[in-house]
């Protein structure tokens, strides 16, 4: 149990440095120029669009992807056996940063094909919430109600029957 603990807890960290690398290689990409820089920064209303979108993206997957979380945890994963947690909880750890994912996306593309600061300004609003994100064992163990002594006991004593 305690190998099967220690594998999601990595693999979540693995996710959120996935999720991190996605903003450094838009800004590099962005910063390094190319046709697509600026492209649409004359145009009003594709700005506008593009603002607006990206906006409302963030007002809106940035709550819904901290509370669903939140949700999910008490609703789907807490009743659920320890191995079928495990599971869940890597799977919703990828949807909560695959949805923070979207306006950091939106938003640096709104940057940099608008010229916008508001498309970055969204972008590092939905990062900034990733940081409540993430990831560790001990959050694991925290979330799950996972006592490391008591799972520890379970593992090494072996089964009683009567």
């Amino acid at each position: 149990m305690e190998e099967k603990i220690k594998r999601v807890a990595a693999r979540t960290k693995m996710l959120f440095v996935y999720f991190w690398m996605l903003p450094v290689f838009l800004v590099v990409f962005g910063e390094t120029g190319g046709e697509w820089v600026g492209a649409y920064a004359g145009d009003v209303r594709a700005t506008y669009f593009a603002e607006t979108v990206t906006i409302l993206l963030t007002a809106v997957l940035v709550p819904v992807s901290l509370k669903l979380f939140s949700w999910v945890l008490t609703k789907k994963i807490d009743v659920v056996a320890i191995t079928d947690a495990l599971r869940l909880y890597a799977l919703w750890s990828g949807v909560r940063l695959a949805l923070l994912a979207v306006p950091v996306l939106a938003g640096f593309l709104t940057y940099y094909m608008m010229l916008s600061n508001k498309g970055v300004l969204c972008a590092l609003i939905a990062l900034t919430a990733s940081l409540f994100c993430l990831p560790g064992e001990n959050r694991l163990r925290k979330e799950l109600h996972i006592d490391k002594e008591l799972s520890l006991i379970h593992i090494s004593e072996p089964t009683r029957r009567v």
